[in-house]
């Protein structure tokens, strides 16, 4: 059998996988906070007899677009966009500190302070218990402030905003969550900030990721015209050699 098909079996792998990204992606071109999910691949040579004419498709370190999400206003007290590079910080179902830009908060039936998936918001004491029936302030550095009726207003937490960096980088995780690259939950930013009544929008560009299907739809097409003439390739062989025989 041809080893053609080997080679082309991993481009049409690749291509998959890039497809499967992009239409992720283009399904949350609307979820508040979406980061766009990147896919990178590398050429591998293989190693063998003779020369090394052809290379394996591998899937390298994938990552995500930092790029900001357009902030768009919506007056609603417990919705809030991060600035900059900031995210905030919640505790995900594992029990794990994760993070992620979507604000839309909301406040339980427990009365704490929690994203639109019910993840709870952690503060500079762990998570934050909201008063009932009590209104709430969410300041630019993440105070959070609490008031019932004309009684004074109460801080009641601070949201813990983290900033990544080169020493402190973030992967994305399975449930969609960002955690540290060593799974060690990264210091609280003293100058992360962030924008009350308003949220951030995903940063997707559905029409590049529209072109970006159809050019790997394109892609697949050829793995599997490669694979078709390998097996071509591997009949005709074996009738000139039941020829010959």
């Amino acid at each position: 059998m041809d080893r053609m098909i080997y080679t082309a079996m991993t481009g049409a792998n690749a291509a998959q996988h890039r497809q499967q990204v992009l239409a992720n992606n283009l399904a949350n071109v609307s979820t508040p906070g979406f980061r766009a999910e990147l896919s990178t691949f590398r050429a591998v040579p293989v190693r063998g007899d003779g020369a090394s004419t052809r290379v394996f498709a591998l899937e390298a370190t994938a990552g995500h677009s930092n790029t900001p999400g357009a902030i768009m206003s919506t007056g609603r007290n417990l919705d809030v966009a991060a600035r900059d590079n900031a995210y905030f910080a919640v505790q995900g179902l594992d029990g794990t500190e994760a993070y992620t830009r979507a604000g839309a908060l909301e406040v339980n039936q427990d009365g704490s302070l929690v994203t639109a998936q019910g993840l709870p918001m952690l503060g500079d004491g762990g998570p934050i218990v909201i008063p009932e029936g009590a209104r709430v302030d969410i300041a630019s550095d993440g105070t959070v402030s609490t008031r019932v009726g004309n009684q004074p207003s109460q801080q009641v937490g601070k949201l813990k905003m983290v900033m990544p960096d080169e020493d402190n980088r973030l992967k994305r995780g399975e449930d969609g969550l960002f955690r540290g690259v060593q799974g060690d939950p990264l210091p609280a930013s003293d100058v992360a900030r962030l924008q009350d009544g308003a949220l951030e929008g995903s940063n997707v560009n559905p029409m590049e990721a529209m072109v970006g299907m159809i050019a790997v739809a394109r892609q697949f097409e050829v793995q599997m015209r490669m694979l078709q003439n390998g097996e071509t390739n591997d009949k005709t062989a074996a009738q000139l050699l039941s020829m010959n025989g």
